[in-house]
């Protein structure tokens, strides 16, 4: 793959070929695949989608890990559409809202798009099984694509799994394993399983590609919106690999030149089973929790996407916000009265956080930024600064305004260029003081 450079562990930093049968690193670690932006930026541009037909995730092959003659799986895969939700927007106080809708997809999730990529990745590497462990989606969404591409599987789902969801794997003709324990516990076994037998792992939290076939979703996102990026992007949170995928889909259009800024992105958990928010909000290391929430496909309590997910919170300066199982509930109507689309539990928890998220970056501006430095987004530019003022270190004081003309920069990571001022919170967090234009749902 001549635009692929390596993977690299993104805990200790060792590289790796980029193999088709990846898995983590030698320390634990997930691996992250790493392109060559120069030879992509060389070979592939906006003119080039615009003339292109397939309307696919494989529309991006330039920046997806896959060689030049691995073809295209079986099922389309990708190019949703993004709805305008005006109502929606209305009724919530935002300004402009999107929702983009992967119910479309073979088998109506978002992870038709990791699956796609595994069965790519598997042909590559002359599989013909594929397994994982799953609490839902993942599976189905395996099952279906593996079965029209010719391939077995084998699928393990904690006993809690909805029999719908496995009737369809059953469907698909997936060896289903139900596992008397939780979505740990089921994993645990799927690996060692694939261990001993050799099957292709499709573990989205082991196999470093899984993440890259999910970002597709925030290039076509970007594409939908002619390159124009949105303030915020909210999605359902789960083991961690989606958001992880999303953010690093936004840093690949960044590094080529495609989009000028990037989004800040808001993590929906439920608050039975929310240990990735939870550790951005008390700034702790993540811990295991108890999954106690009907949204089966993002009951994780062990995630094991952990640090790509953190990343990407913290990297985007993002918010973290937790709904009940009665708001995700209220939310799946909401979402179908306004827009008139369904979505399942898991699917609607990045709607959920609408009523909540709405009351922090409405017309009091942005949020709060759970990490360090300073929130961006519209009426913000991000630039590397190395001769911003420097820092004194002191805290200010609640409530203290900074007032900055257009232009000024404020110390940090980033010099932040901003157009109003910036007010300190309770929290010592910093409040850019703009209404966001607009947020797009996953």
């Amino acid at each position: 793959m001549k635009h692929v450079k390596h993977a690299r562990c993104v805990r200790c930093g060792k590289l790796y070929e980029a193999v088709p049968d990846l898995t983590n690193c030698s320390c634990g670690g997930i691996l992250d695949i790493v392109y060559d932006y120069d030879y992509i930026k060389a070979h592939f541009t906006k003119d080039t989608l615009k003339n292109r037909r397939d309307n696919s995730m494989w529309r991006y092959r330039e920046l997806l890990p896959v060689e030049e003659d691995t073809p295209n799986t079986p099922l389309r895969v990708g190019w949703s559409p993004l709805y305008e939700a005006d109502a929606l927007a209305a009724q919530l106080g935002i300004r402009k809202l999107y929702v983009k809708d992967d119910g479309i997809n073979p088998t109506a999730s978002l992870k038709d798009r990791a699956s796609a990529m595994a069965v790519a990745k598997a042909r590559e590497a002359g599989a013909r099984v594929i397994a994982c462990s799953s609490t839902g989606n993942a599976a189905s969404s395996l099952a279906g694509n593996a079965a029209a591409a010719g391939l077995k599987t084998y699928i393990f789902v904690p006993s809690r799994a909805p029999k719908g969801k496995v009737a369809q794997l059953m469907t698909f003709g997936a060896t289903v394993i139900s596992v008397q324990g939780s979505y740990e516990d089921a994993f645990e076994l799927s690996k060692a399983a694939i261990d001993r037998w050799g099957w292709y792992n499709r573990n989205a939290a082991i196999n470093p590609y899984l993440s890259e076939g999910k970002k597709t979703v925030a290039l076509e996102i970007m594409e939908q919106l002619d390159w124009v990026v949105p303030d915020y992007i909210a999605i359902s949170v789960g083991d961690g690999c989606t958001i992880a995928g999303l953010w690093k889909g936004l840093k690949d259009l960044y590094a080529i030149g495609f989009i000028d800024r990037l989004p800040r992105l808001i993590s929906a958990q439920a608050e039975g089973c929310c240990p990735l928010n939870r550790a951005i909000e008390t700034g702790e290391d993540w811990y295991p929790m108890e999954e106690n929430t009907l949204a089966d496909s993002i009951a994780v309590g062990v995630p094991r996407n952990a640090d790509k997910a953190l990343m990407a919170i913290r990297e985007s300066h993002g918010l973290t916000v937790n709904v009940s199982d009665e708001e995700i509930m209220a939310a799946q109507k909401l979402l179908g009265r306004t827009c008139g689309v369904f979505g399942e539990p898991a699917g609607v928890t990045g709607a959920a956080v609408h009523e909540a998220a709405a009351k922090v970056i409405g017309d009091a501006g942005y949020g709060p930024y759970f990490g360090h430095g300073f929130g961006h987004g519209v009426g913000v530019e991000i630039h590397e600064q190395p001769n911003a003022a420097p820092s004194n270190d002191k805290p200010l004081p609640v409530g203290a305004v900074i007032s900055a003309e257009p232009g000024i920069y404020l110390p940090g990571k980033f010099g932040v260029r901003i157009e109003d001022v910036v007010v300190v919170r309770e929290n010592g967090c910093l409040d850019l003081m703009r209404a966001p234009k607009q947020l797009i749902v996953l």
